[in-house]
């Protein structure tokens, strides 16, 4: 790489970092017609940017697939910085969550492409009803069984999964079996597996992805999370490992033979565009914003800063510990559902434990507890360390992209001694700000008062 070429590169690089400056910026605008239109703006520039036009491009296809993994990433980096940044708890499970939504959604549009909507039937019941009993165990143990032992909630609530499974299968292979002379014949297929029609089964496939992983995250959570935050984290751990294990034996353990195990999975529909990974989040960004300055998000904040203090001020410790993994899980399993798509092949070696600690490195180097940061990092980490430093190494020899990872914990050793709170520590920016509590005039009191003098 010549020098004109890394200067293009750390050009390309900042000018990334300036998008997501002006998209926060563009979101926190009051007026709705110039919000849309700098959304539809923010959409367009790296559109136009990864577009040939004229014979010039200003993205190729490797920033394209950098792009798109710094957006799969973000929303799991978000993800994880809600449960440790913002709910103060330490998992080292988030990578587990990735791969269950990658692996659910790509089951089902694979499954779809080749005729097939057992898949999507069985899977979209199954979070359905799943949902559904969770909520209604919920329900039913806080009004007549207030303060039942973690273990023996546990155990209703895994009966209650196992039979929603059954029951998601049954009616799923049911429906599936109805809709299955609609596909055509191989020779002669139907709309049903052209391209629209496949990516409303995207949408629909890394929603279910995201539901999925929060309904495991719940089962997985609601026992662990009584644990402290140290042994929470070793507890996480373990469940990557099982995760990853269970990816390896997909066709053995498991009755997912398209997966084929440790091989690793192909032929999954490379779905994902630009668009997709921009409308998937923003949605994130939005919903994660608004629930951190809401009084949910304020109480998931008071666990992370004081537990004591905040159960002697009537707060649920448990629930709120228990909701933010939930939710941190389902940005991890929607991320990894587009992640999926736009690879087009799942090994389990890309879920290794070892890698779940990217994320961890990810929210420190922005700032635990800064969404902006979070944001910030993701797309600073795939441009620069896996995009620039990669291909300079590359110029050494075939082997020399491979200490990057030594330069990741020198690099993050450095970042602790130097700046501990992270680069951005917890500023936000744009829309991300905390919102101004809006200020009572001097005389609405007196106005107020007025009358009661009477």
């Amino acid at each position: 790489m010549g020098l004109t070429e890394l200067a293009i590169y750390i050009v390309k690089i900042v000018g990334v970092l300036a998008w997501v400056y002006g998209l926060l910026w563009v979101l926190g605008r009051q007026s709705w017609p110039v919000k849309i239109a700098g959304l539809i703006l923010a959409w367009a520039i790296p559109q136009l940017a990864l577009t040939p036009i004229g014979g010039v491009q200003v993205l190729n296809g490797f920033d394209n697939n950098l792009l798109l993994d710094a957006s799969a990433v973000a929303m799991l980096c978000l993800g994880l910085n809600l449960i440790y940044g913002f709910n103060g708890q330490f998992s080292l499970g988030q990578y587990g969550f990735y791969g269950i939504g990658a692996y659910t959604a790509a089951d089902i549009t694979f499954k779809w492409v080749n005729r097939d909507a057992s898949g999507l039937f069985v899977a979209a019941i199954g979070v359905i009803v799943g949902g559904a009993m969770i909520l209604g165990l919920q329900r039913f143990l806080s009004s007549r069984f207030k303060g039942m032992p973690v273990m023996s909630q546990l155990t209703l609530y895994l009966i209650g999964a196992v039979v929603s499974g059954v029951i998601a299968v049954w009616i799923g292979n049911i429906c599936a079996r109805a809709l299955a002379p609609a596909f055509g014949t191989e020779a002669n297929p139907s709309g049903l597996v052209g391209l629209p029609v496949q990516n409303v089964v995207l949408f629909l496939a890394v929603l279910i992805g995201g539901a999925f992983a929060a309904e495991v995250s719940f089962l997985f959570g609601l026992p662990v999370l009584t644990l402290g935050s140290d042994y929470f984290g070793i507890a996480t751990l373990g469940f990557a490992i099982v995760v990853q294990t269970l990816m390896v034996n997909t066709d053995t353990l498991l009755p997912f033979p398209e997966m084929k195990g440790g091989r690793g999975m192909i032929g999954i529909p490379t779905l994902t565009t630009w668009t997709w990974a921009f409308v998937f989040l923003v949605a994130i960004v939005i919903v994660m914003r608004n629930l951190i300055y809401s009084s949910t998000g304020r109480a998931m904040m008071s666990v992370r800063e004081d537990e004591t203090a905040a159960k002697s001020m009537g707060i649920d410790v448990a629930r709120y510990k228990l909701l933010a993994f939930v939710i941190g899980s389902m940005f991890a399993g929607i991320g990894g559902g587009i992640y999926a798509h736009y690879i087009g092949f799942l090994s389990p070696a890309t879920f290794s434990f070892i890698a779940g600690f990217n994320p961890l490195i990810i929210i420190v180097f922005g700032g635990l507890g800064s969404m902006t940061g979070t944001l910030m990092a993701s797309y600073g980490w795939m441009f620069f360390l896996e995009g620039l430093l990669r291909v300079l190494l590359g110029q050494l020899g075939p082997d020399a992209p491979t200490w990057r990872y030594v330069l990741y914990p020198i690099a993050l050793l450095l970042l602790m001694l130097l700046r501990p709170q992270g680069l951005l520590g917890t500023t936000e920016w744009g829309f991300l700000k905390a919102p101004k509590a809006a200020l009572r005039s001097a005389e609405e009191p007196q106005a107020a008062a007025a009358p009661a003098a009477k």
